[in-house]
């Protein structure tokens, strides 16, 4: 980790360069503190550097210069919202190409995270499941990171993520697959394959082994009523509201998927901030 190290604070030195303060991304940003569970002490997240609004392209020309350059960063992330840095290496790996990706060499998206109603920074159009579809843009790779925690952690279809242990790899490839993250099938075993072939498991451990913890948040939530309409299925409604089926079901105690035009099912919806 020596190495690891040197390599991140030299990143940090190179993309703190510059004063001036975001204008459409810092909110998304901002500092919060967690706990942890051995010291009683807070811990504040690392800051993230200032910029003078400028966009660079950075790159890695192999898995291994990514895991030098980014794995620290994750364990931050881990740090400060519990996902486990192995997962977000791992997506960060397949999504972005280990930062060779033509997405990501333009947007510095590590993420594949399209901009969705409530992107208010930068964009950039790029053809995926369907052509020109908006993308989000940073203007370098660590709002990026913050950004993939935030967008885990205050949406309701990844909720059930959180419940899982953190050290749990399996469990989070095969979750996120199943809140609809990706379309990919085998979404799940390409990340379970990059965490085992590279040890990305060894990053949790060494956050867990400090005694961090995210701190409790009770789990509050905006609920909204949905009147089954003719030709409404419960997968239809899923992709309508951006929760599982499974979830749908759970959340209205339904044994079958077997629905009644006027039926009332319960949503969850936003957590309540």
């Amino acid at each position: 980790m020596k190495h690891a190290t040197l390599a991140v604070v030299l990143v940090f030195l190179l993309l703190s360069c510059g004063t001036k303060k975001r204008t459409t991304n810092t909110k998304k940003a901002s500092s919060q503190v967690v706990k942890s569970n051995k010291s009683g002490k807070d811990h504040t997240k690392y800051p993230m550097p200032e910029d003078s609004g400028k966009f660079i392209r950075y790159s890695t020309s192999s898995i291994e210069e990514y895991l030098v350059t980014y794995s620290e960063i994750a364990q931050f992330e881990m740090k400060a919202y519990g996902i486990p840095a192995s997962i977000t290496l791992a997506q960060g790996i397949l999504e972005s190409g280990y930062g060779m990706g033509a997405l990501t060499l333009k947007t510095n998206n590590h993420f594949g995270i399209k901009c969705h109603n409530s992107w208010d920074g930068e964009f950039e159009n790029h053809d995926d499941d369907e052509k020109g579809e908006c993308f989000r843009k940073y203007n370098h790779p660590m709002y990026s990171f913050r950004d993939h925690s935030i967008f885990l952690s205050s949406r309701a279809r990844y909720a059930s993520l959180f419940d899982l242990r953190r050290d749990d790899y399996k469990g989070w490839a095969k979750g996120l697959k199943k809140a609809g993250y990706a379309t990919d099938n085998k979404y799940p075993q390409k990340l379970i394959s990059f965490i085992e072939r590279y040890q990305l498991y060894k990053y949790d451990m060494e956050v867990l082994s400090q005694g961090y913890l995210v701190q409790a948040e009770p789990k509050k939530y905006n609920y909204k009523k949905h009147v089954v309409q003719k030709g409404d299925t419960l997968y239809s409604i899923s992709r309508t509201y951006f929760i599982s089926v499974d979830e749908l079901m759970k959340l209205n105690d339904m044994n079958s998927s077997n629905l009644s035009v006027g039926q009332e099912l319960r949503i969850k919806s936003e957590r309540v901030k």
